[in-house]
């Protein structure tokens, strides 16, 4: 799938992409579109991202809206809703809502700035909430996204990781076409 960043320059001090541009990728691609929203009011933006062809919207927990109405609004839309927390928020903040969602993205580096490093916190939380999962009604999938290089990803999917979200380790790759394959296959 592709990995969609849009900042509003208030959650995260950058910009990112906006639902035009997504719109304009999805008129020549079918891949599942994964949206992550850093942004302060998530449910501002459902409607344009859903039109757009997002298959996947994640906002984050710490955003200013209520979570119950933006998953509500995204369900709408028939799409699949996901949470992301920051590195310095709990797991305990999204744990009432897991049963409502498909996807938890716990943070690995402070959200809305590309090329840093991966941290190890990280693997606690995706440990911690792998735990939780066989108890969940349906299937949750545990995403991470940031500081994910090759060397990175078996230890996430050790922990329980079943989505790694990679950028820097691919642009900024002379073989991109290795790297993606290489994490594309990562096990244990």
């Amino acid at each position: 799938m592709l990995h969609f960043d849009v900042m509003d320059g208030d959650f995260v001090p950058n910009f990112g992409i906006s639902p035009p541009f997504i719109a304009a990728v999805r008129q020549i691609t079918q891949i599942p579109f994964d949206v992550h929203i850093m942004v302060t009011h998530p449910l501002r933006y459902i409607d344009a991202l859903a039109a757009a062809g997002a298959n996947i919207i994640t906002f984050h927990i710490e955003s200013a809206d209520n979570p119950e109405t933006v998953i509500s609004a995204i369900k709408a839309h028939g799409i699949k809703s996901g949470l992301a927390l920051s590195p310095k928020t709990p797991i305990s903040a999204v744990i009432p809502y897991l049963t409502d969602i498909d996807l938890v993205l716990p943070m690995s580096v402070e959200p809305g700035f590309g090329g840093q490093a991966f941290q190890q916190n990280a693997l606690e939380k995706i440990a911690a909430l792998h735990q939780i999962t066989p108890k969940l009604k349906h299937p949750l999938d545990i995403s991470v996204d940031g500081g994910v290089t090759t060397e990175i990803a078996p230890l996430a999917i050790r922990q329980g990781a079943t989505i790694l979200v990679a950028g820097t380790a691919i642009f900024g790759s002379k073989q991109p076409e290795v790297i993606i394959e290489t994490l594309r296959t990562a096990t244990t």
